[in-house]
């Protein structure tokens, strides 16, 4: 039993609430009117009996005035390793282009922070974003087809294997030279497209 409800609770930052809650001198009834909740939810979310709901949890946060990097510190520190199943990844497209993460930059990553995703182009089309160019820089990785790398007003032919590595503050452009779908992964510092 006590199995299953760490897995149904696995954020325990109860006592965190709590804490915070009885050094401000807040009774359990001012926190639950404040935060338009029950007196018995409070409860139960200060003893890890319940997850809450996120607009729940936000709103006990903005009540105590609590940061909510406080609150899921523990939860980073036990996570250091990221993995993003590649059925479950985020994805955006511009205009025929698609890009899918393959890493989350956090904030806590700082000057460090990167992206990185799976560039997919089809025949003939072309990235947008980079054309006007911006701060960081880029490597890129051509996985299957053939490209064309333009940059400032160079050309780079491009095939399956070959790497680039680059300046992001000039233009730039990829663009699928081949007859088959260009995929390339892609890394960026600091991050551009998800945030």
């Amino acid at each position: 039993m006590e199995e299953l409800q760490q897995k149904r609770v696995p954020y325990r930052f109860g006592e965190k609430l709590r804490t915070v809650r009885e050094r401000k001198g807040y009774t359990l009834k001012v926190v639950a009117q404040r935060a338009g909740v029950s007196e018995s939810l409070v409860s139960q979310i200060e003893r890890n009996r319940v997850s809450p709901a996120i607009d729940t949890l936000l709103a006990l946060a903005d009540v105590l005035d609590i940061n909510l990097e406080f609150l899921f510190e523990e939860y980073r520190r036990d996570r250091p390793v990221q993995v993003i199943r590649a059925g479950e990844r985020r994805s955006i497209e511009e205009d025929e282009v698609r890009y899918e993460e393959l890493a989350q930059p956090t904030e806590k990553d700082g000057v460090h922070a990167l992206e990185s995703y799976l560039v997919c182009i089809p025949p003939a089309g072309h990235t947008h974003r980079g054309s006007y160019g911006h701060l960081g820089r880029e490597l890129g990785v051509i996985i299957q087809g053939k490209a064309q790398f333009q940059y400032e007003s160079r050309v780079y032919d491009l095939d399956e294997g070959d790497s680039i590595s680059f300046s992001a503050s000039s233009p730039h452009t990829l663009v699928n030279t081949g007859d088959v779908e260009l995929k390339a992964f892609w890394v960026v510092t600091p991050p551009q497209r998800f945030i």
